[in-house]
Protein backbone atom coordinates (compact mmCIF):
# COMPACT_ATOMS: atom_id res chain seq x y z
CA UNK A 1 0.00 0.00 0.00
CA UNK A 2 0.95 3.42 -0.84
CA UNK A 3 2.38 5.13 2.67
CA UNK A 4 2.58 9.07 2.74
CA UNK A 5 3.13 11.23 5.42
CA UNK A 6 1.22 14.77 5.95
CA UNK A 7 4.04 16.53 7.75
CA UNK A 8 6.54 16.03 4.31
CA UNK A 9 3.98 16.33 1.23
CA UNK A 10 1.29 19.03 3.09
CA UNK A 11 -2.10 18.83 4.12
CA UNK A 12 -3.58 19.88 0.96
CA UNK A 13 -1.98 16.91 -0.77
CA UNK A 14 -3.32 14.61 1.43
CA UNK A 15 -7.08 16.12 1.28
CA UNK A 16 -6.41 15.69 -2.67
CA UNK A 17 -5.72 11.68 -1.80
CA UNK A 18 -8.40 11.36 0.13
CA UNK A 19 -11.30 13.39 -2.30
CA UNK A 20 -13.09 10.63 -4.12
CA UNK A 21 -14.65 10.60 -7.31
CA UNK A 22 -18.44 10.59 -7.30
CA UNK A 23 -20.41 7.96 -8.52
CA UNK A 24 -21.08 9.38 -12.14
CA UNK A 25 -17.44 10.28 -12.86
CA UNK A 26 -16.67 6.77 -12.84
CA UNK A 27 -15.07 5.86 -15.97
CA UNK A 28 -16.24 2.87 -17.83
CA UNK A 29 -13.79 0.02 -18.39
CA UNK A 30 -12.52 -0.79 -22.47
CA UNK A 31 -13.91 -4.48 -21.98
CA UNK A 32 -17.62 -2.68 -20.59
CA UNK A 33 -17.37 -0.15 -23.55
CA UNK A 34 -16.45 -2.64 -25.98
CA UNK A 35 -19.25 -4.75 -24.72
CA UNK A 36 -21.69 -2.33 -24.52
CA UNK A 37 -21.24 -1.28 -28.30
CA UNK A 38 -21.79 -4.90 -29.56
CA UNK A 39 -24.86 -4.39 -27.54
CA UNK A 40 -26.12 -1.53 -28.65
CA UNK A 41 -23.97 -0.54 -31.68
CA UNK A 42 -22.51 2.31 -30.36
CA UNK A 43 -20.51 3.66 -27.55
CA UNK A 44 -22.27 4.97 -25.03
CA UNK A 45 -21.36 6.50 -21.76
CA UNK A 46 -22.84 4.95 -18.88
CA UNK A 47 -25.40 7.67 -18.00
CA UNK A 48 -26.21 7.58 -22.02
CA UNK A 49 -26.93 3.76 -21.87
CA UNK A 50 -28.83 4.39 -18.96
CA UNK A 51 -31.48 6.96 -20.13
CA UNK A 52 -32.10 5.05 -23.06
CA UNK A 53 -33.01 1.77 -20.68
CA UNK A 54 -35.30 4.09 -18.52
CA UNK A 55 -36.86 6.03 -21.53
CA UNK A 56 -37.64 2.17 -23.41
CA UNK A 57 -38.94 0.45 -20.24
CA UNK A 58 -41.13 3.81 -19.47
CA UNK A 59 -42.69 3.50 -22.85
CA UNK A 60 -42.52 -0.15 -23.47
CA UNK A 61 -42.68 -1.46 -20.33
CA UNK A 62 -42.22 -5.85 -20.07
CA UNK A 63 -41.02 -6.27 -23.86
CA UNK A 64 -38.19 -3.66 -22.98
CA UNK A 65 -37.52 -5.48 -19.86
CA UNK A 66 -37.53 -8.69 -21.75
CA UNK A 67 -35.51 -7.12 -24.47
CA UNK A 68 -32.66 -5.89 -22.29
CA UNK A 69 -32.35 -8.46 -20.22
CA UNK A 70 -31.47 -10.73 -23.25
CA UNK A 71 -29.21 -8.46 -24.60
CA UNK A 72 -27.39 -7.55 -21.60
CA UNK A 73 -27.88 -10.81 -19.22
CA UNK A 74 -28.42 -13.32 -22.03
CA UNK A 75 -31.12 -14.38 -20.57
CA UNK A 76 -34.55 -15.12 -22.17
CA UNK A 77 -37.96 -13.94 -19.59
CA UNK A 78 -41.27 -14.73 -19.93
CA UNK A 79 -42.75 -14.66 -16.81
CA UNK A 80 -40.30 -12.18 -14.37
CA UNK A 81 -42.27 -13.46 -10.66
CA UNK A 82 -40.19 -15.76 -8.58
CA UNK A 83 -42.11 -18.15 -6.19
CA UNK A 84 -41.72 -17.91 -2.46
CA UNK A 85 -41.51 -21.13 -1.73
CA UNK A 86 -39.38 -22.50 1.13
CA UNK A 87 -36.25 -23.11 -0.01
CA UNK A 88 -33.47 -25.16 1.54
CA UNK A 89 -30.40 -24.17 2.72
CA UNK A 90 -27.35 -24.54 5.17
CA UNK A 91 -29.14 -24.59 8.63
CA UNK A 92 -26.30 -23.48 10.27
CA UNK A 93 -26.16 -20.32 7.83
CA UNK A 94 -30.33 -20.18 8.18
CA UNK A 95 -30.06 -19.91 11.81
CA UNK A 96 -27.66 -17.17 11.44
CA UNK A 97 -29.77 -15.42 9.22
CA UNK A 98 -32.31 -15.44 12.13
CA UNK A 99 -29.49 -14.09 14.58
CA UNK A 100 -28.91 -11.34 11.96
CA UNK A 101 -32.58 -10.90 11.74
CA UNK A 102 -33.53 -10.65 14.84
CA UNK A 103 -30.74 -8.01 16.36
CA UNK A 104 -31.63 -5.92 13.22
CA UNK A 105 -35.40 -5.75 13.57
CA UNK A 106 -34.63 -4.76 17.36
CA UNK A 107 -32.35 -2.16 16.52
CA UNK A 108 -34.71 -0.48 14.30
CA UNK A 109 -37.90 -0.58 16.29
CA UNK A 110 -36.17 1.60 18.52
CA UNK A 111 -36.16 3.95 15.65
CA UNK A 112 -39.61 4.34 15.09
CA UNK A 113 -40.48 7.38 15.93
CA UNK A 114 -43.96 8.67 16.70
CA UNK A 115 -47.18 10.74 15.78
CA UNK A 116 -48.34 13.76 18.15
CA UNK A 117 -50.52 16.58 18.58
CA UNK A 118 -50.00 18.99 20.80
CA UNK A 119 -52.74 21.92 22.07
CA UNK A 120 -52.73 25.74 20.77
CA UNK A 121 -55.26 28.35 22.25
CA UNK A 122 -58.37 27.47 22.88
CA UNK A 123 -58.91 23.64 21.58
CA UNK A 124 -57.12 24.30 18.65
CA UNK A 125 -54.95 21.65 17.85
CA UNK A 126 -51.42 20.89 15.10
CA UNK A 127 -49.87 17.53 15.37
CA UNK A 128 -47.84 15.55 12.49
CA UNK A 129 -49.19 11.76 11.08
CA UNK A 130 -45.90 9.59 10.55
CA UNK A 131 -47.47 7.02 7.87
CA UNK A 132 -45.38 4.59 6.28
CA UNK A 133 -44.83 4.47 2.31
CA UNK A 134 -47.46 2.17 0.93
CA UNK A 135 -45.05 0.13 -1.71
CA UNK A 136 -41.46 -0.20 -1.49
CA UNK A 137 -39.21 -1.70 -4.38
CA UNK A 138 -35.50 -3.45 -2.94
CA UNK A 139 -32.77 -4.18 -5.35
CA UNK A 140 -30.61 -6.53 -4.61
CA UNK A 141 -27.71 -6.70 -7.36
CA UNK A 142 -26.30 -10.50 -8.21
CA UNK A 143 -22.89 -9.66 -9.46
CA UNK A 144 -19.48 -11.27 -8.10
CA UNK A 145 -21.08 -12.55 -5.03
CA UNK A 146 -24.28 -12.89 -2.78
CA UNK A 147 -25.71 -10.30 0.06
CA UNK A 148 -27.99 -12.01 1.88
CA UNK A 149 -27.50 -9.39 4.60
CA UNK A 150 -28.15 -7.00 2.51
CA UNK A 151 -31.86 -8.32 1.90
CA UNK A 152 -32.24 -8.14 5.30
CA UNK A 153 -30.89 -4.96 5.71
CA UNK A 154 -33.27 -3.26 3.31
CA UNK A 155 -36.51 -5.29 3.79
CA UNK A 156 -36.51 -5.57 7.98
CA UNK A 157 -36.83 -1.39 8.92
CA UNK A 158 -39.66 -1.28 6.37
CA UNK A 159 -41.46 -3.91 7.52
CA UNK A 160 -40.65 -2.41 11.24
CA UNK A 161 -41.96 0.61 9.47
CA UNK A 162 -45.17 -0.88 8.48
CA UNK A 163 -44.73 -0.46 4.23
CA UNK A 164 -47.77 -2.73 3.09
CA UNK A 165 -46.15 -4.17 0.15
CA UNK A 166 -42.58 -5.06 -0.67
CA UNK A 167 -40.88 -6.08 -3.93
CA UNK A 168 -37.58 -7.19 -4.32
CA UNK A 169 -36.02 -7.13 -8.39
CA UNK A 170 -32.44 -9.53 -8.02
CA UNK A 171 -30.61 -11.23 -11.54
CA UNK A 172 -29.81 -14.24 -10.28
CA UNK A 173 -30.78 -14.85 -7.38
CA UNK A 174 -29.22 -18.05 -5.22
CA UNK A 175 -31.19 -19.87 -2.09
CA UNK A 176 -29.38 -18.06 0.83
CA UNK A 177 -30.48 -14.85 -0.88
CA UNK A 178 -33.90 -16.14 -1.44
CA UNK A 179 -33.92 -17.31 1.79
CA UNK A 180 -33.57 -14.14 3.36
CA UNK A 181 -35.83 -12.20 1.70
CA UNK A 182 -38.33 -14.56 2.57
CA UNK A 183 -36.94 -14.76 6.28
CA UNK A 184 -37.51 -10.90 6.29
CA UNK A 185 -41.06 -10.92 4.89
CA UNK A 186 -40.84 -9.68 1.36
CA UNK A 187 -44.42 -10.01 -0.54
CA UNK A 188 -42.93 -10.41 -4.45
CA UNK A 189 -39.66 -11.38 -6.03
CA UNK A 190 -38.85 -10.90 -9.68
CA UNK A 191 -35.39 -11.93 -11.92
CA UNK A 192 -34.66 -8.84 -13.17
CA UNK A 193 -31.92 -6.84 -12.61
CA UNK A 194 -29.99 -3.43 -14.07
CA UNK A 195 -31.46 -0.30 -15.29
CA UNK A 196 -34.44 -2.17 -16.25
CA UNK A 197 -35.16 -3.76 -12.78
CA UNK A 198 -34.94 0.35 -11.71
CA UNK A 199 -37.07 1.66 -14.33
CA UNK A 200 -39.51 -1.40 -13.96
CA UNK A 201 -40.00 -1.08 -9.67
CA UNK A 202 -40.28 3.36 -10.85
CA UNK A 203 -42.82 3.44 -13.81
CA UNK A 204 -44.32 0.10 -12.99
CA UNK A 205 -44.74 -2.22 -16.22
CA UNK A 206 -47.59 -4.83 -16.69
CA UNK A 207 -45.93 -7.64 -14.25
CA UNK A 208 -43.73 -5.33 -11.80
CA UNK A 209 -45.97 -2.83 -9.90
CA UNK A 210 -45.01 0.59 -9.19
CA UNK A 211 -43.38 1.54 -5.98
CA UNK A 212 -43.33 5.11 -4.10
CA UNK A 213 -39.60 4.40 -3.30
CA UNK A 214 -36.82 2.16 -4.10
CA UNK A 215 -33.29 1.36 -2.16
CA UNK A 216 -30.46 -0.83 -2.14
CA UNK A 217 -26.96 -1.32 -3.28
CA UNK A 218 -26.41 -1.47 -7.42
CA UNK A 219 -23.44 -1.33 -9.40
CA UNK A 220 -22.77 1.90 -11.52
CA UNK A 221 -25.52 1.24 -14.13
CA UNK A 222 -28.74 0.81 -11.00
CA UNK A 223 -26.78 3.93 -9.06
CA UNK A 224 -27.39 6.26 -12.21
CA UNK A 225 -30.66 4.46 -13.28
CA UNK A 226 -31.70 5.44 -9.50
CA UNK A 227 -31.04 9.10 -10.30
CA UNK A 228 -32.94 9.27 -13.37
CA UNK A 229 -35.80 7.94 -11.92
CA UNK A 230 -35.74 10.17 -9.05
CA UNK A 231 -38.93 12.42 -8.56
CA UNK A 232 -41.21 9.89 -10.17
CA UNK A 233 -40.32 7.90 -7.05
CA UNK A 234 -38.39 8.54 -4.55
CA UNK A 235 -34.41 6.66 -3.29
CA UNK A 236 -32.73 5.59 -0.27
CA UNK A 237 -29.01 7.36 -1.63
CA UNK A 238 -26.69 7.71 -4.39
CA UNK A 239 -24.26 4.54 -3.56
CA UNK A 240 -21.15 4.23 -5.24
CA UNK A 241 -17.83 1.44 -3.99
CA UNK A 242 -17.39 0.85 -0.63
CA UNK A 243 -15.09 1.80 1.86
CA UNK A 244 -13.67 2.26 4.96
CA UNK A 245 -11.07 4.45 6.69
CA UNK A 246 -9.25 3.61 10.09
CA UNK A 247 -7.85 5.81 12.47
CA UNK A 248 -5.06 4.12 14.38
CA UNK A 249 -2.41 5.49 16.95
CA UNK A 250 0.85 2.83 18.13
CA UNK A 251 -1.55 0.72 20.40
CA UNK A 252 -3.56 -0.30 17.24
CA UNK A 253 -3.09 -4.09 16.38
CA UNK A 254 -1.40 -3.93 12.73
CA UNK A 255 -2.83 -7.87 12.03
CA UNK A 256 -6.66 -6.29 12.67
CA UNK A 257 -5.92 -3.29 10.89
CA UNK A 258 -4.62 -4.76 7.79
CA UNK A 259 -7.35 -7.76 8.03
CA UNK A 260 -10.06 -4.54 8.55
CA UNK A 261 -8.68 -2.80 5.22
CA UNK A 262 -8.99 -5.80 3.24
CA UNK A 263 -12.48 -6.71 4.20
CA UNK A 264 -13.73 -4.07 2.15
CA UNK A 265 -10.57 -4.35 -0.73
CA UNK A 266 -12.43 -7.54 -1.64
CA UNK A 267 -15.94 -5.81 -2.47
CA UNK A 268 -14.91 -4.28 -5.87
CA UNK A 269 -11.88 -3.33 -7.35
CA UNK A 270 -13.22 0.43 -7.21
CA UNK A 271 -13.38 -0.17 -3.65
CA UNK A 272 -11.63 2.35 -1.50
CA UNK A 273 -9.35 1.39 2.07
CA UNK A 274 -7.50 3.89 3.91
CA UNK A 275 -5.89 3.72 6.56
CA UNK A 276 -4.58 7.48 8.81
CA UNK A 277 -2.34 6.55 12.08
CA UNK A 278 0.08 8.61 14.35
CA UNK A 279 2.80 6.42 13.91
CA UNK A 280 5.18 5.46 10.79
CA UNK A 281 5.98 1.71 12.71
CA UNK A 282 2.21 0.94 12.86
CA UNK A 283 2.10 2.24 9.01
CA UNK A 284 4.62 -0.07 7.76
CA UNK A 285 3.80 -2.69 9.80
CA UNK A 286 0.08 -2.52 8.10
CA UNK A 287 1.30 -2.23 4.43
CA UNK A 288 3.43 -5.49 5.49
CA UNK A 289 0.36 -7.10 6.81
CA UNK A 290 -1.70 -6.50 3.32
CA UNK A 291 0.90 -8.24 1.48
CA UNK A 292 0.46 -11.33 3.86
CA UNK A 293 -3.20 -11.57 4.07
CA UNK A 294 -3.48 -10.43 0.17
CA UNK A 295 -2.65 -13.54 -0.85
CA UNK A 296 -4.20 -15.90 1.41
CA UNK A 297 -7.93 -14.42 -0.28
CA UNK A 298 -10.07 -16.57 -2.64
CA UNK A 299 -11.01 -12.96 -3.96
CA UNK A 300 -7.41 -12.20 -4.34
CA UNK A 301 -7.59 -10.77 -7.78
CA UNK A 302 -10.15 -8.08 -6.53
CA UNK A 303 -8.52 -6.89 -3.51
CA UNK A 304 -5.23 -6.32 -4.88
CA UNK A 305 -6.94 -4.70 -7.33
CA UNK A 306 -8.57 -2.21 -5.25
CA UNK A 307 -5.53 -2.03 -2.85
CA UNK A 308 -3.04 -1.12 -5.66
CA UNK A 309 -6.09 1.74 -6.98
CA UNK A 310 -7.27 3.01 -4.10
CA UNK A 311 -5.57 1.79 -0.80
CA UNK A 312 -3.40 4.90 1.27
CA UNK A 313 -1.81 4.86 4.41
CA UNK A 314 -1.65 8.21 5.77
CA UNK A 315 0.79 9.17 8.85
CA UNK A 316 -0.43 12.04 10.60
CA UNK A 317 1.20 14.54 12.93
CA UNK A 318 -1.43 13.87 15.48
CA UNK A 319 -4.84 12.02 16.31
CA UNK A 320 -6.45 15.96 15.72
CA UNK A 321 -5.38 16.08 12.02
CA UNK A 322 -5.93 12.28 12.07
CA UNK A 323 -9.72 12.96 12.47
CA UNK A 324 -9.72 16.62 10.69
CA UNK A 325 -8.83 14.19 7.86
CA UNK A 326 -10.95 11.68 8.59
CA UNK A 327 -14.09 14.47 8.69
CA UNK A 328 -12.72 15.70 5.47
CA UNK A 329 -13.14 12.04 3.70
CA UNK A 330 -16.53 11.02 5.27
CA UNK A 331 -15.96 7.47 4.93
CA UNK A 332 -18.67 5.16 4.69
CA UNK A 333 -17.18 2.79 7.21
CA UNK A 334 -15.08 4.51 10.26
CA UNK A 335 -13.26 2.14 12.41
CA UNK A 336 -11.25 3.86 15.62
CA UNK A 337 -8.41 1.62 16.34
CA UNK A 338 -7.09 3.66 19.52
CA UNK A 339 -6.11 3.48 23.21
CA UNK A 340 -9.31 5.79 23.95
CA UNK A 341 -11.72 5.90 20.77
CA UNK A 342 -14.47 7.00 23.01
CA UNK A 343 -13.12 9.75 24.05
CA UNK A 344 -12.54 10.93 19.94
CA UNK A 345 -16.20 10.24 19.45
CA UNK A 346 -17.00 14.01 19.82
CA UNK A 347 -15.29 15.23 17.01
CA UNK A 348 -16.38 12.93 14.21
CA UNK A 349 -18.80 14.82 12.74
CA UNK A 350 -19.03 12.83 8.78
CA UNK A 351 -19.06 8.76 9.01
CA UNK A 352 -21.83 6.48 7.77
CA UNK A 353 -21.06 4.38 10.73
CA UNK A 354 -18.47 4.43 13.81
CA UNK A 355 -16.90 1.31 14.78
CA UNK A 356 -15.09 2.03 18.27
CA UNK A 357 -12.18 -0.26 19.11
CA UNK A 358 -10.43 -3.56 18.17
CA UNK A 359 -13.26 -5.97 18.95
CA UNK A 360 -15.71 -4.06 16.72
CA UNK A 361 -14.59 -4.20 13.38
CA UNK A 362 -16.65 -3.34 10.50
CA UNK A 363 -18.06 -6.92 9.42
CA UNK A 364 -19.29 -7.13 12.72
CA UNK A 365 -21.50 -4.33 11.41
CA UNK A 366 -22.16 -5.70 7.60
CA UNK A 367 -23.24 -8.65 9.33
CA UNK A 368 -25.17 -9.10 12.95
CA UNK A 369 -24.69 -6.27 15.20
CA UNK A 370 -28.49 -4.26 13.95
CA UNK A 371 -27.39 -1.35 13.32
CA UNK A 372 -28.11 -1.10 9.04
CA UNK A 373 -25.14 -1.26 6.48
CA UNK A 374 -26.69 0.61 4.00
CA UNK A 375 -24.36 3.47 4.52
CA UNK A 376 -23.18 6.76 2.54
CA UNK A 377 -20.40 6.36 0.25
CA UNK A 378 -17.84 8.52 -1.95
CA UNK A 379 -18.10 11.42 0.64
CA UNK A 380 -21.99 11.56 0.96
CA UNK A 381 -22.01 11.18 4.70
CA UNK A 382 -21.75 14.57 5.50
CA UNK A 383 -25.19 14.99 4.19
CA UNK A 384 -26.85 11.36 4.08
CA UNK A 385 -27.84 9.43 6.68
CA UNK A 386 -27.72 5.41 7.24
CA UNK A 387 -30.82 3.43 6.03
CA UNK A 388 -33.52 3.52 8.54
CA UNK A 389 -36.80 2.96 10.00
CA UNK A 390 -37.58 6.56 9.04
CA UNK A 391 -36.29 6.21 5.21
CA UNK A 392 -39.87 4.34 4.72
CA UNK A 393 -42.39 6.48 6.67
CA UNK A 394 -43.52 10.18 5.58
CA UNK A 395 -45.01 12.92 7.54
CA UNK A 396 -48.12 14.61 7.15
CA UNK A 397 -48.77 17.96 8.80
CA UNK A 398 -52.34 18.31 11.00
CA UNK A 399 -54.07 21.09 11.91
CA UNK A 400 -57.05 22.23 13.33
CA UNK A 401 -58.46 25.89 14.63
CA UNK A 402 -61.12 26.68 16.47
CA UNK A 403 -63.72 29.26 15.33
CA UNK A 404 -62.06 31.65 18.36
CA UNK A 405 -58.07 31.14 17.40
CA UNK A 406 -59.18 31.70 13.65
CA UNK A 407 -60.62 34.80 14.25
CA UNK A 408 -57.56 35.83 16.89
CA UNK A 409 -55.25 35.23 14.07
CA UNK A 410 -56.60 36.58 10.87
CA UNK A 411 -55.21 39.84 10.64
CA UNK A 412 -51.79 38.36 10.73
CA UNK A 413 -52.73 35.99 8.33
CA UNK A 414 -54.67 38.81 5.95
CA UNK A 415 -51.81 41.05 6.67
CA UNK A 416 -48.86 38.20 5.50
CA UNK A 417 -50.75 37.58 2.62
CA UNK A 418 -51.79 40.92 1.23
CA UNK A 419 -47.48 41.48 1.20
CA UNK A 420 -47.01 38.74 -0.69
CA UNK A 421 -49.65 39.79 -2.97
CA UNK A 422 -51.72 37.09 -2.38
CA UNK A 423 -55.26 38.50 -2.12
CA UNK A 424 -57.18 35.17 -2.51
CA UNK A 425 -55.32 34.02 0.11
CA UNK A 426 -56.32 36.82 2.22
CA UNK A 427 -59.82 36.54 0.81
CA UNK A 428 -60.18 33.05 2.41
CA UNK A 429 -59.90 34.33 6.09
CA UNK A 430 -61.74 37.93 5.43
CA UNK A 431 -64.91 35.95 3.98
CA UNK A 432 -64.82 33.73 7.59
CA UNK A 433 -64.21 36.71 9.54
CA UNK A 434 -66.92 38.37 7.77
CA UNK A 435 -69.58 35.44 8.15
CA UNK A 436 -68.23 34.71 11.37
Amino acid sequence: MRIVNSSKIGREAVERLLTKKSFDEVELSPKIREANKKIFGEDLSAIELVRRIVSDVRKFGDAAVIDYTKKIDGIELDNFAVELEDVEIDSEIFASLKVAAKNIRRFHVEQLPKSWITYRGENSLLGQAVIPLERVGVYVPGGTAAYPSSVLMNIIPAKVAGVREIIMCTPNANKTVLAAAKLAGVDKIFKIGGAQAIAAMAFGTEQIPRVNKIVGPGNIFVTLAKKEVYGHCDIDMLAGPSEILIIADDTANPIYAAADLLSQAEHDPLACSILITTSQTLADKVAAQVEIQLEKLPRKEIAEASINRNGLIVVAENLDEAIDFANFSSPEHLELLTNAPFELLPKIKNAGAIFLGAYSPEPLGDYLAGPNHVLPTGGTAKFYSVLNVETFLKRTSLISYTKKDLLGAADDIIRLAQAEGLQAHAAAIRQRREIL
